[in-house]
């Protein structure tokens, strides 16, 4: 039987007359990387904003590790073992890079000796040890967002939710980070992640989950995903081809 990390049921949010999210549902394995994929304005971040408790949902459960956390704060979510990236990456400018992902480590520890390492430790896995000393204010968007991972992973999650960490890279950048994130995933840490680039959803994904207008439409494997109608129709056309995407 599959080891269930997170379940959010019937997940609703309102904004005076305007549904959000509607009765959304979705469930990650732990060891698993699962994609969170629809069109713009489908309800996917405010969804991430639920599950992570930068919101409160209307109606539903969300369930993190056999534990209801509706209502509970981002702090003691991230200490409970869940934490997440924002679409919008804000270093500490003035901080250097290994000092930023510190403040990461501090979630876990107050020795700044053992935040220190924990920091060291996870620029390495994340293959930036090598920036360590630069201004985080002086890096380019690639590396910020390899530096809000990295912050995110000094905090010692389990689950790790990605929103867009990879928009506005190169491919170069894009493959790379994508080389991170299945070091990540190897590491023992399960991910969700949302994203729009189809060719890194479907080739790191194990699992996909699709909505429209706040709603779960679709939900499977990529290969699944690629074939069903109603997700074609509704966000990757009907001309997408899954081989040639994966490559």
């Amino acid at each position: 039987m599959a080891d269930i990390l997170l379940e959010a049921n019937g997940v609703t949010k309102r904004f005076g007359g305007l549904v959000a999210v509607n009765q959304a549902s979705i469930t990650v394995e732990k060891g698993k990387i699962t994609g969170l994929i629809g069109p713009n304005g489908a309800g996917k971040t405010t969804f991430f904003n639920l599950i992570s408790g930068f919101m409160n949902p209307d109606e539903g459960d969300i369930i993190y590790k056999g534990q209801r956390i509706n209502g509970m704060r981002p702090s003691n979510i991230c200490k409970l073992g869940m934490t997440r990236t924002f679409q919008i990456v804000k270093p500490f400018p003035e901080l250097s890079v290994l000092e930023n992902v510190m403040i990461g480590a501090f979630n876990n520890t107050a020795n700044t000796a053992r935040a220190r390492q924990k920091a060291l430790d996870v620029l390495e896995l994340v293959e930036y040890s090598e920036f360590a000393s630069i201004s985080a204010g002086a890096l380019p968007v690639a590396g910020r967002k390899r530096v809000e991972v990295a912050k995110a992973l000094a905090t010692e999650p389990e689950l790790l939710l990605l929103d867009e960490v990879l928009a506005g890279l190169t491919p170069t950048e894009m493959w790379g980070m994508i080389e991170v994130l299945g070091k990540v995933r190897d590491a023992g840490i399960s991910i969700v992640i949302v994203e729009h680039v189809m060719a890194v959803i479907m080739s790191l994904c194990d699992h996909i989950v699709v909505i429209n207008n706040g709603e779960n439409i679709a939900s499977g494997s990529p290969q699944e995903i690629s074939d069903n109608p109603a997700v074609l129709e509704a966000y990757l056309g009907a001309d997408f081809n899954a081989n040639e995407v994966m490559g």
